[in-house]
């Protein structure tokens, strides 16, 4: 049974969080803790914007309100490179200088490949390369549904060759490259890191996977359990796949769906953090369970209290900070190189 709120808490408006007009209607699912709830209730109460260009707006506004205070950071650097479709931004984060290169993620931001940029995810992206030690790549791919599939994925593959050709003169070390995002972005990592393995390289070093999509075809049994009330909608993810897929019947095809993919060894090892109340929970599981078949180191977290997006979200909800943290902490547990003090080889 669901709870149908006709407004935000007023703890939320208190905060000076409420940052949209109010929604008219929006669920609440009953069985949320306090804390979610009010997140919920925060961002399913906010107005959508009247068009794509506002709802963008909002969407990284409310994110970067609902995260932890922005932390400090060695530096940022902005970077833009050439690919066959025109100029691609990217944002650098370092952690830590040293003599000796740095390992590398390659990020690729949420938001249902429609919503988001570098600013909606440029705190989480600074937690990361502090709590791992790498620096983080972040990259502004085009969006949907001005741009759809295979846009995204062409500019993550042309900043991968880019970030594997160009890590010495950048103090990276172009052994210890890998890919990351969370929701859309994890679907991103997922089929770049499918890419390079068919095509040869660059290599990776790993592959971390927050509440991905892997499953477009929106199937599995958590997309039905979880399809209102807990923030990311059933509604709302299949108008966000078909954005990116401008209507074409292409579900099944691994570059759209990673989990469709034919072999799954030989793929770098992999962190997955999935929320138990997400409709993608069960995508997320399976992959996991995939790689870890084909014989693919996974460490797998779960976070049985938390929704779609929480990750972006540490000001609010304390487990966002703990997830960072156990990225962290399993990215050393994978580290040859013995990166745990944040240098290189």
């Amino acid at each position: 049974m669901n709870v149908t709120a006709q407004s935000p808490a007023p703890a939320a408006r208190g905060n000076g969080l409420c940052l949209v007009p109010p929604a008219p209607n929006f669920t609440v699912a009953p069985d949320l803790s306090p804390e979610v709830a009010s997140v919920v209730s925060l961002i399913a109460g906010s107005a959508t914007g009247t068009d794509l260009g506002e709802e963008r707006k909002i969407f990284t506004r409310v994110r970067r309100a609902l995260g932890p205070a922005v932390p400090d950071i060695a530096s940022i650097r902005e970077e833009t490179i050439a690919t066959p479709a025109g100029p691609l931004a990217l944002r650098l984060y370092r952690p830590s200088f040293g003599f000796r290169p740095l390992p590398a993620l390659l990020f690729f931001h949420g938001g249902g490949w429609t919503l988001g940029d570098l600013d909606s995810h440029d705190t989480l992206c600074r937690q990361l390369a502090i709590a791992t030690g790498h620096v983080i790549v972040a990259v502004d791919y085009r969006l949907a549904p001005e741009h759809p599939w295979p846009a995204a994925l062409d500019d993550g593959w042309a900043a991968l060759r880019w970030l594997s050709a160009y890590a010495p003169l950048l103090a990276i070390d172009p052994l210890a490259i890998g890919v990351a995002g969370d929701s859309a972005g994890g679907n991103i990592a997922a089929v770049l890191a499918l890419k390079a393995r068919n095509e040869g390289g660059p290599a990776l070093k790993a592959q971390v996977l927050i509440y991905p999509c892997t499953d477009l075809s929106a199937s599995l049994p958590s997309h039905f359990t979880r399809a209102d009330g807990y923030l990311l909608t059933r509604k709302t993810y299949l108008a966000y796949v078909s954005n990116y897929l401008a209507g074409r019947n292409i579900e099944g095809d691994w570059q759209v769906s990673p989990l469709r993919a034919d072999r799954f060894d030989g793929l770098p090892p992999a962190v997955i953090i999935t929320a138990g109340l997400d409709p993608l929970l069960d995508e997320g599981r399976a992959y996991a369970g995939r790689l870890a078949a084909a014989g693919v180191p996974v460490l797998h977290r779960s976070y049985p209290d938390m929704v779609h997006g929480f990750i972006t979200m540490g000001g609010r909800l304390p487990a966002a900070n703990r997830a960072i943290t156990d990225i962290g902490r399993a990215l050393a547990s994978y580290d040859i190189y013995a990166f745990s003090d944040g240098g290189g080889i």
